[in-house]
């Protein structure tokens, strides 16, 4: 059960960090002023949009490595919710024809609120760091 329990955790943190890391990724390469703009016209300060393509692309090569993965999740978690509340809300949660609802940002928040509570110990570095400490400590005692 344990297992499957990692196994499963495992394809989430993966699936996260994949997205996270392409929305990231698009940000910068769509030219990340226009993403500062879209910010500010939302009310948003312009740098936050720095600051979250930053998130989204590190984060998620971190995630998928398994490095960090509750601290990162911590702040998808605020992404999304963001991104719901201040962009998406209006549209309801499937969209209202003229702009897409909050379904994959609802969802995404769930997985990262799911890595929060319970990690990601499968292939994970944190895993292999926490077991190389744990090997130091025995040896100096």
């Amino acid at each position: 059960m344990e297992k499957n329990r990692e196994i499963g955790a495992f394809l989430l943190r993966i699936v996260l960090g994949v997205t996270f890391f392409a929305h990231g990724l698009s940000k910068f390469q769509g030219g990340i002023d226009n993403v500062g703009g879209w910010f500010h016209q939302m009310g948003i300060p312009s740098f936050l949009a720095y600051v979250v393509a930053s998130i989204e692309l590190v984060g998620g090569v971190a995630i998928i490595l398994g490095l960090g993965v509750r601290i990162i999740s911590v702040f998808y978690v605020l992404i999304m919710a963001g991104a719901i509340f201040i962009v998406k809300l209006p549209a309801g949660l499937t969209g209202n024809g003229k702009m897409p609802g909050y379904e994959l940002e609802l969802s995404l928040m769930i997985i990262a609120i799911y890595l929060v509570l319970n990690g990601s110990r499968l292939l994970a570095i944190d895993s292999l760091l926490s077991k190389i400490k744990g090997s130091v400590q025995v040896a100096q005692n």
